[in-house]
């Protein structure tokens, strides 16, 4: 509403008008009966409701028979206009040009020939309503048939119906016709029926199509350079399917209402004199001044305001000083991406490419990124009647138990959504207070943001995040203690010399660069935020960390050798504090404050600092391949304790067998990493020719890690455990594999708990094969 804006509106509806591109007409619209206004069909929300199906019968002019229709509005037979049937229907083909009696109205009407009418749906002939129904209406323009508008403004019947029906409620007047057609013994019958029932998403009444004055784009017009764009390329969708969904909507486009009855918006530049002749222009007197009207003619001005997509399709040119100009419109214009929901391709997308090819001849925007709408776990639409909101606020500042009864009593949230809400909280939150912050939540949905799917919430993915988070500030944490005020290489002229894992960890922070960068520029920001997550959690965390200890906390590792591990830690940190900076924004910025003169970089914020860029040539090969070489013997170590059970602090003997000449390098170069990180009291080679020991095995490619068991494993207790655990999941299995066979259960449950079944029984099963493969595997030592 500012003026600059309202000056562009204006001076499009003129410019248009002027052009024979905008026309005032009597058309069908959505006219929602309290707000007293024509609303768009987004703003009309159409559910599944429990209706009836009511078959009248029409008497045939002359007496002899009869044809049945169907209806779940029958107070709109009072404004019938015809009997359609399908052409090749040959049950009507000797009727079609006849006359019907339509009842309670002292009138008759024509059976005409329709290929719209569906043979196979109830007796096969359709009444025609065409001033309240949407399809009527088409065909009511084909058969060039009246159209009788009996009901006013407030959904009442009108003057145009009989006089016994006249300022009746439509609901009233349903029941009054029903009961009038009974008596005339013309019910046939009354069926009951679920029907999409189309209400106002802020009135809440239902919506009916009504014949009305109002203003019009010639669309058809205006979409042909808007689908060239779009097929020639100069406008790409992501995804590209989209584009299907726009081409359906642009070649099949009616001419667009812009009209609206109400008190807020951009009120239409038209004035009408005494006779309803239209003026179009800037103001009264610019009216007056172009068409020489004298002060006596009476001038009024049209009263609806503009529907408020027609000034949102202006949006990329009107914000930059359009008509005028600009320096901004010359350097912004176009634009590069539009991100937006697949909802509103039609209301807005379109419209802006319409709006902005006729008046700046150029596209708007390159690109139009497609993202999904958020839905509960469950895959159903988030709406306040269902109570399956979740309030963003909530989830980052935290909601406490009583705030969670309270809304869960209002109804504002669904009893099984609050369940969960507060399990997580009693699990992880002893304070009662459910928060996980605002990082937790954008990477939650960062990680859910598929091209074009929607996405399923679920309470349990912001749970793992926020672990996330608690990941970084502890890394941050790690690094810090043993980087401040120490000598890291970086301010000093000191010379630094860098281990495997340091030359590893320095290419995996490349390598992640790149993929983030390749995700980014294919919008596929899941892509990105796992390759992050996966990095931080895995590769840093969870791999670098541990192997800087043995160089960090041995009083014998050089100097130089410290400093180098101290400048990695500290140097990669920053590096990926920065790549996830966009995704994260607060906890990465509160720890770089930090991080950053360590590492040698200064400013205010990390948002002025430049994003990472990949450099290839930092990537060591050799490096990349020692380390997953030592990750697979030290996995395989571990695999082994865990399947044997054998304590975590317990020091293991491992010996090695079959390998190639790089495995011995390997194990010859890194054997304080794996005593360290696999916690063995030795680690070495099998002698040629030796016995081989009563031992767990595990592979490395062609390696093979054999531990000992002599002393570490009760081998019959172990077998007594395992068969024991083994009995328990079998009649688990069992019990699942009964309910998910039983038909009835498939029937009569919903569809999340059958699934929900489905995946315990698919782990049950997992869990039992794991458990049979340790089982065999203790066997045979």
């Amino acid at each position: 509403m500012d003026p600059g804006l309202s000056a562009a509106v204006q001076e499009v509806f003129i410019r248009l008008y002027r052009e024979g591109l905008i026309y005032r007409g009597q058309r069908l619209v959505n006219w929602d009966p309290a707000l007293h206004t024509a609303i768009s069909d987004l703003e009309v929300i159409s559910e599944e409701e429990q209706g009836h199906l009511w078959h009248f019968n029409y008497p045939l002019a002359g007496g002899e028979g009869h044809l049945t229709v169907a209806t779940t509005r029958p107070e709109t037979m009072l404004g019938d206009c015809a009997v359609a049937v399908h052409p090749d229907d040959e049950r009507y083909a000797h009727l079609i040009g006849r006359m019907v009696q339509l009842p309670l109205c002292d009138r008759t009407i024509p059976v005409i020939a329709d290929d719209y009418v569906d043979r196979e749906f109830g007796t096969g002939c359709l009444k025609i309503t065409p001033a309240h129904d949407f399809n009527d209406y088409a065909i009511g323009r084909r058969h060039g048939l009246p159209m009788i508008n009996i009901f006013n403004d407030d959904a009442a019947i009108s003057d145009a119906a009989p006089l016994a029906y006249q300022g009746l409620d439509r609901f009233a007047a349903r029941q009054q016709v029903v009961a009038d057609m009974q008596a005339l013994g013309l019910l046939d019958k009354v069926e009951e029926h679920r029907l999409k029932v189309p209400r106002g998403d802020r009135s809440g009444v239902v919506i009916e199509p009504y014949l009305t004055d109002q203003w019009y784009v010639d669309a058809r017009a205006m979409a042909k350079p808007a689908i060239a764009a779009v097929e020639n390329g100069d406008i790409q969708f992501v995804p590209k399917q989209w584009e299907n969904t726009y081409f359906a909507w642009m070649r099949d486009i009616q001419d667009w209402c812009i009209s609206r009855q109400l008190w807020w918006g951009h009120r239409i530049p038209a004035w009408y004199d005494a006779e309803g002749n239209i003026y179009v222009g800037e103001s009264e007197a610019a009216v007056r001044g172009e068409h020489a009207l004298a002060d006596a003619v009476v001038l009024r001005q049209d009263e609806d305001v503009l529907d408020t997509w027609f000034s949102s399709a202006l949006w990329t040119f009107s914000t930059l000083g359009w008509p005028e100009e600009t320096e901004e419109l010359a350097l912004f214009h176009p634009s590069s991406v539009l991100v937006t929901g697949f909802d509103i391709i039609f209301f807005w997308v379109a419209r802006m490419i319409m709006m902005t090819l006729h008046f700046r001849d150029e596209v708007p925007f390159h690109t139009v990124y497609v993202h999904g709408l958020v839905r509960d776990a469950e895959g159903q639409k988030m709406s306040k009647s269902k109570g399956n909101v979740i309030d963003p606020i909530d989830l980052i500042d935290g909601i406490t138990l009583d705030e969670l009864v309270a809304k869960r009593t209002a109804g504002l949230m669904q009893p099984q959504l609050a369940a969960k809400i507060e399990k997580a909280t009693r699990r992880q939150f002893p304070e009662g207070i459910a928060s996980y912050g605002t990082d937790a939540l954008r990477f939650t949905y960062f990680s859910l943001a598929s091209t074009g799917r929607d996405i399923k919430f679920d309470i349990g993915r912001i749970e793992g995040y926020r672990n996330f988070c608690n990941k970084i500030w502890n890394a941050a944490r790690y690094v810090l203690m043993n980087c401040e005020h120490e000598d890291c290489g970086i301010a000093s002229a000191s010379t630094v010399e860098l281990s495997l894992a340091d030359r590893w960890i320095v290419g995996r922070v490349q390598a992640t660069a790149a993929e983030v960068a390749r995700a980014f520029s294919n919008y596929r920001f899941d892509l990105a935020s796992s390759a992050l997550y996966e990095f931080i959690w895995n590769d840093y965390c969870d791999w670098y960390l541990e192997l800087s200890k043995p160089i960090l906390w041995d009083e014998e590792s050089p100097a130089a050798a410290k400093r180098g591990t101290r400048q990695t830690l500290i140097q990669v940190l920053e590096t990926w504090l920065r790549l996830l900076h966009p995704m994260m924004p607060f906890i990465t910025e509160e720890i770089w404050q930090t991080v950053a003169p360590l590492a040698g970089k200064s400013g205010q914020t990390i948002m002025l600092q430049p994003y990472p860029t990949a450099d290839n040539g930092r990537i060591d090969t050799r490096a990349n391949d020692d380390i997953e070489w030592l990750k697979a013997v030290i996995i395989g170590i571990r695999n082994i304790r865990g399947e044997m059970n054998i304590p975590p602090g317990k020091a293991l003997t491992v010996l090695l067998r079959n390998g190639s000449a790089d495995d011995r390098r390997r194990l010859a170069e890194n054997s304080q990493y794996l005593v360290k990180l696999a916690k063995l009291a030795s680690i070495d080679w099998l002698a040629e020719g030796a016995e081989v020991p009563m031992a767990a095995t595990a592979l490395a490619g062609e390696l093979e890690i054999l531990v000992p068991i002599a002393g570490l494993v009760d081998k019959e207790a172990e077998i007594s455990r395992l068969e024991k655990e083994i009995s328990k999941l079998d009649i688990e299995v069992s019990r699942l594999r009964g309910k998910l066979g039983n038909a009835a259960f498939i029937d009569k449950a919903p569809a999340a708990v059958v699934n929900k079944e489905q995946e315990k029984l698919q782990a049950q099963e997992q869990a039992l094969e794991t458990l049979q493969e340790q089982l065999r595997r203790i066997g045979n030592i």
